[in-house]
Parts: structure tokens; sequence; C-alpha cells
């Protein structure tokens, strides 16, 4: 059974429309911990897994009985209040936060997505990540006349979906060990029925997932980091290609496939945050270790290095390090600017950067200012970045980029901007420079990003770097954010997908 007590939100807009930085993709979490309060500590996961998504939130709860979902558009602090959670009981939980990556900023493509099984059970589901073959997964839930809930159109929804079809005589883990061998792209999952707790993880391991053991319970969740902010010892990474059950049996473990490693190597650039660890490499080690490779790759003659706070702070450090150039906190962010419900005025949007930050005029005022930043997509923010720090009084500002240039875009849960307008494909390197307005400009080598997160070249995705792509790819017109969007059709159960362009 399920209540789902969420609240449709409207009018949600992002202010941050002058420039598509890479988006995160989606955090999942999930709780298994009889006698503790799940809610609570699912939203706490949520909070530590924030920066991940930052469009949708919801938590699904339920107590062996009764299934209960809330969501909605809007960070985790804005879904979710104390009366709110107090009214959330269980042992078991899932919890998500979204960006998308699949289908549209609607209420309806909020997570956990929740199904009745064909057997009368209840499903609640959250995926990080993003499949490459929903059209034929598609075809195959025409096929089994799985419908569109409310409006959804992610593949995320398909997922559940071809999920709670298959619950017929079998169980909800017989039908996953079906299901998920036949799922090709990226997904971290995690799912639940009214009394167990399930958690996926596709065969090349794009993305983290975690194990965590608290006094009473488990937890697994995207990111170390989520662990450690709810009190949980971290036990190991879900394995690639592992699909975890989580009851009063305990823990068992199923192989749905052989491992196939291949990690994301932007999760180390941009993606994670600093204080987690993946595959046993500390990011912000491994972030302080790019800015040395960087510093000895790129020299220069400078007064000061300064990051674009936050994601370049740990490779600028380490590039101040190596170069014996100081390090300073040139740039003030607004630690509080993130999505919003409120439209800018235009004048107000013509500001764009200084939204999020503001120059230290006294700091760089008559500096030869090395700049630290993580990635350059469009190229506007930093653009804008040289440009404000030129008209604050800088005398040379030279851009250094903690990750090679990005000239392809992801199709296994990041959504950068599409081929066409990344700077890095249709300029050359001097182009970028004098495209973005700076004195000189470096980018770290793939090879030194790969050295730095002291991970196998073979263990890794680089695919936005070097456009190799670990899992096939289908033709255009049958992949892209929007693949599930259009008229529902209710005979066929999908909609009829007028526009099937790669976005």
């Amino acid at each position: 059974m399920v209540t789902d007590r969420s609240t449709a939100g409207a009018g949600y807009h992002d202010p941050d429309t002058t420039d598509r930085e890479p988006r995160e993709e989606c955090g999942v979490f999930g709780v298994w911990a009889p006698g503790e309060d799940v809610a609570k500590l699912t939203y706490f996961g949520l909070y530590a897994l924030q920066h991940r998504g930052q469009e949708a939130a919801g938590i699904s709860v339920s107590d062996g009985s009764q299934i209960v979902v809330f969501k909605d558009l809007g960070l985790v602090s804005q879904v979710f209040d104390e009366q709110v959670l107090s009214s959330l009981h269980g042992h078991v939980a899932i919890g998500h936060c979204r960006y998308s990556t699949t289908g549209s900023t609607t209420w309806e493509n909020a997570q956990p997505v929740f199904r009745t099984t064909a057997g009368g059970t209840g499903l609640a589901l959250g995926h990080n990540g993003n499949l490459v073959n929903t059209a034929e997964l598609l075809a195959t839930a025409r096929d089994a006349r799985v419908d569109l809930r409310n409006g959804a159109t992610t593949d995320s929804d398909l997922i559940s979906g071809l999920l709670a079809t298959a619950v017929t005589d079998i169980s909800l883990e017989q039908a996953a060990m079906r299901l998920l061998p036949t799922l090709r792209g990226a997904f971290c999952l995690v799912f639940a029925d009214e009394s167990t707790l399930y958690a996926a993880r596709d065969p090349q391991g794009v993305h983290p997932l975690v194990l965590g053991r608290l006094e009473r319970g488990w937890v697994v969740a995207s990111e170390t980091a989520a662990l450690d902010i709810i009190g949980a010892s971290f036990v190991r990474e879900v394995e690639p290609g592992e699909l975890l059950a989580i009851g009063a049996d305990g823990l068992s473990s199923s192989r749905f496939a052989v491992p196939e490693p291949k990690g994301c190597l932007f999760e180390y650039v941009y993606l994670a945050r600093p204080d987690t660890a993946i595959a046993g490499r500390s990011v912000y080690a491994s972030r302080v270790e790019i800015g040395r490779r960087l510093a000895v790759e790129h020299p220069i003659e400078a007064d000061l290095v300064i990051p674009v706070p936050e994601s370049g702070t740990p490779a600028a450090i380490g590039y101040a390090q190596a170069s014996g150039i100081p390090y300073g906190s040139g740039l003030v962010k607004n630690a509080y600017v993130g999505r919003t419900f409120i439209q800018p005025s235009q004048t107000i949007r013509q500001l764009g950067i200084r939204l999020k930050l503001n120059p230290l005029r006294d700091v760089i005022r008559g500096k030869r200012l090395v700049v630290v930043d993580d990635s350059i997509v469009r190229g506007n923010t930093q653009r804008a970045l040289v440009r404000m720090l030129r008209e604050s009084g800088a005398l040379e500002v030279h851009v250094r980029i903690a990750s090679p240039p990005v000239r392809w875009p992801c199709f296994y849960g990041i959504d950068f901007a599409s081929r066409a307008e990344l700077v890095a494909n249709g300029l050359d390197f001097d182009g970028v420079r004098r495209s973005i307005g700076a004195d000189s400009l470096g980018y770290v080598s793939l090879e030194a990003l790969v050295a730095a997160s002291e991970q196998p070249r073979s263990r890794l995705c680089a695919a936005c770097f070097d456009g190799n792509y670990p899992i096939p790819l289908p033709a255009d017109e049958m992949i892209g954010k929007h693949l599930l969007e259009g008229d529902v059709d209710p005979a066929a159960g999908y909609g009829a997908h007028d526009a099937l362009s790669r976005p």
C-alpha cells in the first residue's frame, strides 16, 4: 500500500541560465534500520548529497505494511521540514535528490518513483545515472502493457514500471535479477518494497555507490561523505554488476553481470564532494595532485594563485604548492546561491556571474593572477570571470583548468552542453584562450588527470575528453534527454515521442 503525500511545485526556475556548467546528476540514499528514525537519517544523507542534484528531492518510508512517499521540486531543505519528517515512520527508507539527465524538471519526474506491482505489493525506486537503451526498453514496456505514471518521462520510471510488471509469481529480487542484465548505461539504483531495501550498480560502475554500517542497520549512498554525516561506517563499494538485498535476514549479494569497471573520471574533477573517497582514493587528494601536475605542465610567472570556489580550490592549492606562487582567496562565493523559485529581473540576470562570485579588489589589484577552475564547458563563465578580474585591477589573468578540454557530451548521467555548444570542440587551443580573454590558458593533460586519480586507465571512463564511450551508444535518434517526452498514448503506454534528437 502507498500513501503519496507529495506536493506539486510550480514556477520553479534556475537563475543560472547564462552558462551551463557540467550539471551533477543525482544522489541516491537508502537505509534499513529498525528502531532508527530512518526518515531523518535519509534527510541528512540527502543533505550531504545535495551537490549532486538541486532540482527535486524525495523520501519514501515503509513500516512493513505501507510505503509513504513525499517528494517535491526544490532543495532538500525546501522540500522537507520537521513536521513532514516526523510523520514518516518506518524501518526502511530511500531518498533521492535530482538533476534531470532524462526528462524535464517537473514534479512528475521527481523521485522516488512509486509503483504498485502486479503482485499487489509496493515498489519505490531512486536512480542515479542514465540509460542508453531506453528506446529498446520502451518497446519492451509497450509489449508488457506498462503504463506511464502521472506524466513521468524518465528512464527511472521506465525501470520501475518494468520491475513492477514482472513481480507476479516471483519476488522483487527475482524480478530485478531478470531485468538488471537488460539495462545498458549508467545506473545506481536504490529501491524497496514494504520490508526490504535493495541496491544495484551497473556492470561498468560508472558512478559511485557505497555500503555503510549503522549500529542497528545498513546504509547505501552515492558517496562516502553521506555515510560520514549520519555516523555510518564505510564497509565497501557496491560492486559493478552487483545487487544487494537488505532485510530481516541480513544482507545478501547477487551478481547479475560480469564486472567491467569504467568509473567516471569527471567524479574526481568536479562531481563528487572533496571529502568523499572513490575506489579508495580521496577526491580532495586527487584534486590537489591535479593542481600540482597542472603547475608542472603549464608554469607561468605570476604573483598569486586564486581558485574559482569551491570546486577549483584543491587544485589551486596544489598549483601553488608546486609552483611556489602564493595562494590566496581572490573571489568570494555566495554560499546561498542555488536553485530558487524567484525569477531574477533582467537587470540582475545581466550581472551573471556576480550572483555567485564577487572579487576581493584589494587582493586582486595590481597582481598577475593564476586562476584555477575545474573545467570549461561553454566558456561563458570564464569569459565573465576574466572580464570581472580585469575590471577589478588585475594586471594579467592566466587561466588554468584542472581537466582536459571537454569536447564530447556525456550520455551516462552528466548533463553537459551539446557537442556544438562545447567551446573546446569549436575552437582550437588559442581560440579558446582568446574567446575567454585570458593572457594564457592551460589544461591538465588526460594522462596527468588519470595519474592523479591513482586508478588504472583501463578502469576509467573519459568519454567527455576523448570521445571513447565504453558503453556503446545507439543511433542519434534513439537517445537524448527528452526521448520519453511527447503526447501520451494510453494504448501504447508511452508517448509518440516526436523529438528523438540528442540535446
